[in-house]
């Protein structure tokens, strides 16, 4: 089993980068998942890895890159068993 979680981020989230700057922040944490915006205007992750890093991730997530603004964020955390090679920008 991973530890892992999914998440949904709210607020000005979409057209300014958010997801390259979840890619840029998971990948220099070494975590595995991806990163996907919703119709909604917000953005979705699922990110797996070692629970310390994950949480440091998540604060990541709660501000964001310039130019964004984080209003809201919904963390679950979960057990998988779902083996993911990188982390992924997804359409």
């Amino acid at each position: 089993m991973f530890n892992a979680f999914t998440g949904t981020v709210h607020g000005k989230v979409q057209g300014v980068g958010f997801r390259y700057f979840s890619k840029g922040c998971a990948e220099q944490l070494n975590l595995t998942g991806w990163v996907r915006n919703l119709p909604d205007g917000s953005v979705e992750v699922f990110a797996c890895g070692r629970r310390p890093t994950l949480e440091q991730f998540m604060q990541s997530l709660r501000v964001g890159p310039v130019g964004s603004w984080v209003e809201k964020t919904t963390f679950q955390w979960l057990e998988t068993n779902e083996r993911l090679n990188g982390f992924e920008i997804r359409a």
